[in-house]
């Protein structure tokens, strides 16, 4: 990677860890299939504020989702038998969630009840959904991500309609996971982990795309994950496989790099804070959540009850 002008490397610091007292240091279906068996005691996903700022995250290996207040204490909102990963807010009070396990749950963050929402296409079960992210008009676009790789390249996206239509977008991905609409919602920013980079994927007036390029490149043994948009545009990258965050430009050209500490594993990041101007990032494989203030505010993000 040529760069015209080196970027800034930032730390970024803890800002909350798992009490022990949460953690559960034993094996589990998950870890066993997608860590190698080794014990994982919590593996942390899905950042998203609701709006008295308190943080929500997903353990995947436990089907549990945490609530974690501006101060870093946590509580326990739900715990069921599933495998969640991504979260967003459909209103102020309910969760989407994509359940590997079960397809899209949906969370009443109130009482901690966990409902189906969508878990089968055409009496088909999903691969393993992993993201999701609204767009202004309150279309759903998530990722099915499976076991998908470059070795079996059909990972999926799909669109969710407001009236039920669900639309194949992609088929074709090797790994689709995290995902992230541009300011204008134009354009759909994919990470394409096991193919070490984000594809940009134009979303034409007529509901299909074309012209799907691959827009950042990236190294070392996990390619993106997470990924979140700015103010100004710029495309926010967790890499977990080298523990920091990528900043880039329009040209996909890194102006910053966000470094946590030695072993981390960022996995994926939310904008919270006074004027949505810190970012928060989950360290899946400590159980903690790092942060950083940033230059620019992150984009809101759009929920299903808003038109």
């Amino acid at each position: 990677m040529y760069l015209l002008q080196p970027p800034l490397v930032r730390e970024l610091d803890v800002f909350s860890t798992m009490p022990d007292a949460l953690r559960r240091p034993e094996r589990s279906d998950w870890a066993d299939a997608n860590r190698g068996g080794t014990v994982t005691d919590s593996f942390l996903e899905g950042p998203v504020f609701d709006g008295a700022d308190n943080l929500y995250v997903s353990d995947i290996p436990w089907g549990r989702i945490f609530r974690i207040d501006p101060q870093g204490a946590w509580s326990l909102v739900a715990e069921y038998d599933g495998e969640p990963n991504g979260l967003k807010f459909m209103d102020a009070g309910t969760l989407l969630i994509t359940d590997y396990k079960n397809g899209l749950m949906r969370l009443d963050v109130a009482t901690g009840q966990v409902s189906p929402y969508l878990q089968r296409r055409n009496s088909e079960r999903f691969k393993g959904v992993n993201d999701l992210v609204f767009d202004a008009d309150g279309n759903l676009y998530f990722t099915d991500q499976g076991q998908s790789g470059l070795h079996d390249p059909s990972g999926r996206l799909y669109r969710l309609r407001p009236n039920g239509q669900l639309d194949l977008v992609l088929h074709n991905v090797p790994s689709p996971n995290g995902v992230a609409l541009s300011p204008d919602g134009r354009v759909l920013y994919l990470a394409v982990t096991r193919g070490n980079c984000v594809w940009r994927v134009p979303l034409l007036p007529d509901g299909s795309v074309a012209k799907v390029s691959q827009f950042f490149t990236s190294y070392g043994p996990s390619g993106p994950d997470g990924l979140a948009v700015d103010a100004q545009g710029r495309l926010l990258v967790a890499n977990p496989g080298l523990g920091v965050v990528w900043v880039l430009n329009a040209r996909a050209e890194p102006e910053q790099v966000l470094r946590g500490m030695p072993g981390s594993s960022t996995t994926n990041l939310a904008f919270g804070g006074e004027g949505r101007r810190t970012l928060f990032v989950t360290d899946s494989t400590h159980g903690r959540i790092l942060h950083a203030t940033m230059d620019a505010a992150g984009l809101p993000l759009h929920r299903l009850a808003q038109r």
